[in-house]
């Protein structure tokens, strides 16, 4: 098994489904990567060379995965949430953010979305802060925004 940047690959496996397993790569980065070193699609893990290696761990090491790729992700939805677009609001109230209906079956949404309300909410201390709710929690501001 190869370890590389912090993920476990299997040998047994061809490189092109080994790479999805990167959060950030799907199976057409996984395939461009492929053709930039120049590695055949019935490649297995097992069979690749340390220069092989070497040159794929540089070119994943420069694109945006894994950790760093959640970070910009949180980062985006906390400034949609921060400048009160209608997307950050979606995403305080848990709700879907890109149009679908919300009559039925926004169930996964909620529970997409609501992570990060879900997250903020979790507070572990005993103070009267953590009891009393705060006045400029999302709710609140986007109830008590003057839209007229």
């Amino acid at each position: 098994m190869l370890h590389l940047l912090g993920v476990n690959l299997p040998d047994q496996k061809l490189v092109q489904y080994a790479l999805p397993l990167f959060y950030g790569i799907g199976q057409k980065t996984a395939l461009k990567v492929l053709a930039t070193l120049s590695i055949h699609k019935s490649c297995k893990i097992a069979d690749l060379s340390d220069t092989q290696i070497n040159q794929l761990s540089s070119l994943l090491s420069d694109m945006t995965i894994e950790s760093d790729l959640r970070k910009e992700i949180r980062a985006n939805i906390m400034h949609h949430r921060s400048i009160g677009s209608y997307v950050g609001r979606r995403h305080a109230m848990g709700l879907p953010v890109r149009g679908q209906n919300t009559k039925n079956n926004a169930m996964t949404a909620r529970r997409l979305n609501g992570r990060w309300l879900k997250a903020e909410k979790r507070e572990y201390s005993s103070s009267a802060r953590s009891i009393i709710p705060e006045a400029n929690s999302p709710f609140d501001s986007f109830f008590n925004r003057k839209w007229f």
